[in-house]
């Protein structure tokens, strides 16, 4: 029997038995003389209990819904609602009994929510309010342990200590943590001992054996069971593996492959080129293999140097300064090597580095032959005779075989062949005259040959100065040309006041010019020259008063002579002409010479400017005429621009006249012909009536008919008003009486006996000429 809540009617009876709500007894009294009361613990009245995963093949049986409204006479209907009603659970409307219809899974559910009414059978009024009822299902251990990953990945350093953490794995139990044991999970190692173990209780993996080394053993597969139950026997367990690899510290040095090194290299090598590897190897990896090369010892400091390939950890050797095997053969270097992260947890292991040593021996290579000096400078003189010497360069061979040197001239610095050189000592010589005020610097280029081996040759500059000598004249500074004034008086100063002098040469104390008149002119001389003793001089007049229609233009020769050694002098001639001048010296009127030349304008000048004026001139005629002549269109241009007029007429004679259908001048022009315009080759007929006379009986003279024919046609011609102004060929065929052939245009058809008769032809000469005049005039500007 159940028990019955305060206010319901409907009870829940159960399977087990349950009292009242509670009883009290005594049990003593507390330290304050309270009696104290034990309450013992009451059923609570709408709950039931199912176990999940029931086997049975009946339904299993939950409870039963009783109402104090219910006699016992059938009149009371149980009503079940809410979750699963109906279908997970199902009620008997008579008794109250409730059953389970299937399999009930506590981790798909864990408790149903129902609601429970009784009424009327027949009225169908509620004899009791609704009342909720829970229905738990009771777990069983029915699912084992499962991990949250398979596999794990852990990494733990090398070297590690006993205890280091390695990972923390984890396993979960969908039964009820609540109940029982069910869910309660303990961890332990299948696989991976002895150097893991894990804790029973929180599933963190340990190191458990100390010193793994990485380079011995790198990975290793642990296997963990969590089994529920606490272990106990009869729990369900879940297994996972665990991937640990042991990650690499630096714990050893790096040692080279080998103790000594050997490396031969030529000494032709270029700086920054590799003479040699070396290699060091390291058990660690990645940046705990990383090491550094350097040189702690070598016979040639300065000589090699040595950096680490990143990528490979190899030294590289390289070579800093050129070698030479005359010199030096063989070369040592100690070398070390140690690592770029060192530990401090490992020193106690011993140096973290290593040591080698490098031979490096030099090997000899032919090599071009060396010059003394890098350039030469020689000096000589510009009179220098041919053949002198000047210097000499000197080249030797510093290999072993000592090759003789041959020595040559560069011919492509040296293009005018001004210097040579002896082949066999070197000495450079003038093979030219040498000129300084031409060229007073030669650069040359001198080659020295090995004479065993022909290729290997050597440059070196020489730099030629050439020394000046006194060999030229001075002259005038510039073109000088002055005047003087008529009404001048003596040792008055010329235009030009003043006159200097150049010379090409350079001596080394300066130029020293000495002006004076010449020896000759010195006598009657008009003018004078006072040397001012700064290598200038003064004009001077020697005389008052000048007429420049007696004579109108001086010459003054004046002598310049410098003070080098040997002295040089030239005579200038200064021109001066007479003008005529105001008080103030200012020149008024001079002769046409000395106007042309005040103007800045010479006579080749002004002749030059005729002929360009004259030259444009003529292009300007030739222009116009040439416009003129491409206005006119002559009728036939060349000889081969002549058409011929040929008409075919299938009867015998009768058409000569349709040849003038035909204008020649419609070829000439054929833009011109416009349907609008009449024709100009024949008169139209509404102005101009034809002109027809009646053609002469034949006769059978042996003149007269063509006499008569080409008269006729001459008339018409004459008379015609349509007549082109131009050349035009008229045909003045006659078809003779007779004719065998039946040919058109013969004039020998007229007979055929004997020969013609051509008499008429100095008769009508006058008329053709007349006909020739009035055809090829001047507007025709064509041939007759």
């Amino acid at each position: 029997p159940g028990s019955t809540s305060p206010g319901h009617g409907l009870r829940a009876l159960r399977r087990t038995t349950g009292g009242r709500r509670g009883s009290t007894g005594l049990t003593g009294q507390d330290a304050n003389g309270v009696p104290l009361r034990r309450s013992k613990r009451g059923w609570m009245w709408n709950q039931f209990f199912l176990l999940e995963e029931y086997t049975g093949t009946d339904m299993q049986y939950v409870g039963k819904l009783h109402s104090d409204a219910d006699r016992g006479d059938g009149s009371v209907r149980y009503v079940l609602t809410g979750d699963g009603a109906g279908t997970v659970f199902k009620i008997d409307e008579k008794s109250g009994d409730i059953h389970a219809t299937k399999r009930l899974d506590r981790e798909e559910k864990a408790y149903y929510i129902l609601y429970a009414k009784a009424v009327n059978r027949f009225t169908n009024q509620a004899l009791e309010g609704q009342s909720e009822f829970i229905i738990k299902i009771h777990d069983i251990n029915d699912n084992e342990p499962k991990f949250t990953k398979d596999p794990y990945m852990a990494r733990v350093p090398e070297m590690s200590d006993i205890g280091a953490s390695v990972i923390q794995v984890t396993a979960t139990d969908a039964d009820d943590a609540t109940y029982g044991n069910s869910a309660r999970v303990v961890y332990s190692i299948l696989e991976g001992q002895p150097y893991f173990s894990v804790d029973p209780e929180t599933g963190l993996i340990k190191t458990a054996l100390p010193g793994m080394d990485r380079e011995v053993k790198e990975n290793y597969q642990v296997v963990i069971q969590a089994k529920d139950m606490a272990g106990q026997m009869g729990g369900l367990s879940g297994t996972t593996t665990v991937s640990i690899t042991l990650s690499d510290v630096n714990d050893n040095p790096p040692r080279f492959t080998k103790t000594l090194y050997d490396f031969r290299v030529p000494e032709s090598l270029e700086p920054g080129s590799v003479v040699g590897v070396v290699r060091a190897l390291d058990a660690d990896i990645g940046e705990n293999a990383e090491m550094d090369y350097r040189i702690i010892g070598s016979d040639g400091p300065g000589v090699f140097d040595i950096a680490t390939n990143r990528s490979t950890q190899d030294g590289v050797i390289v070579l800093r300064k050129p070698l030479d095997f005359e010199k030096k053969h063989q070369f040592g270097l100690r070398l070390q090597v140690e690592n770029v992260h060192l530990n401090p947890r490992f020193f106690s292991m011993g140096p973290f580095r290593d040591e080698a040593s490098v031979k490096i021996t030099v090997e000899d290579v032919d090599e071009p032959p060396v010059f003394e000096r890098p350039s030469y400078i020689m000096e000589v003189k510009e009179d220098a005779a041919k053949n002198t010497v000047i210097g000499a360069v000197s080249a030797s061979d510093l290999d072993d075989k000592r090759s003789p040197i041959r020595y040559t001239i560069d011919w492509r610095t040296d293009m005018d062949r001004v210097f040579n050189i002896h082949s066999g000592n070197g000495s450079v010589y003038v093979l030219r005259e040498l000129d300084r005020e031409e060229n007073a610097w030669h650069n040359i280029s001198v080659m020295a040959t090995e004479f065993n081996n022909p290729q290997q040759i050597s440059r070196v500059p020489v730099f030629i100065r050439v020394l000046d000598v006194n060999d030229n004249a001075p002259a005038f500074a510039a073109n000088y040309e002055t005047f003087v004034c008529e009404n001048a008086k003596a040792n008055q100063v010329g235009r030009i006041q003043t006159i200097g002098a150049t010379d090409p040469d350079e001596p080394l104390a300066g130029h020293r010019f000495f002006f004076r008149v010449a020896p000759e002119a010195a006598g009657k001389a008009n003018f004078s020259v006072h040397d001012n003793k700064d290598n200038t001089a003064w004009i001077l007049t020697q005389r008052n008063g000048y007429n420049s229609l007696q004579k109108s233009v001086y010459h003054v020769p004046v002598v310049i002579s410098d003070g080098d050694f040997p002295m040089q002098s030239s005579t200038n001639t200064l021109t001066v002409r007479v003008c005529s001048c105001d008080r103030e010296g200012n020149m008024k009127l001079c002769n046409a010479e000395a106007l042309t030349a005040r103007a800045g304008l010479s006579t080749g000048a002004l002749v030059a400017i005729l002929l360009c004026v004259i030259i444009l001139l003529m292009i300007v005629v030739l222009f116009a005429a040439l416009r003129r002549q491409r206005k006119k269109e002559p009728l036939i241009v060349s000889k081969e621009d002549v058409r011929d007029n040929v008409v075919s007429y299938n009867d015998e004679g009768g058409g000569e006249e349709d040849t003038q259908a035909f204008d020649i001048g419609t070829l000439r022009n054929p833009e011109a012909i416009e349907e609008s315009k009449q024709r100009r080759d024949i008169l139209p007929e509404t102005f101009y009536p034809p002109l027809r006379r009646p053609a002469p009986p034949p006769t059978y003279d042996n003149n007269g008919d063509v006499r008569d024919f080409i008269s006729q046609r001459l008339q018409d011609n004459d008379g015609d008003p349509t007549a082109p102004p131009y050349d035009s060929l008229a045909t003045y065929a006659y078809e003779g009486n007779g004719s065998v052939a039946e040919s058109l245009s013969s004039l020998e058809s007229v007979t055929t006996e004997g020969d013609q008769d051509y008499n008429y032809l100095s008769e009508w000469g006058p008329r053709f000429k007349k006909l020739a005049d009035m055809y090829g005039g001047e507007d025709s500007g064509g041939e007759s």
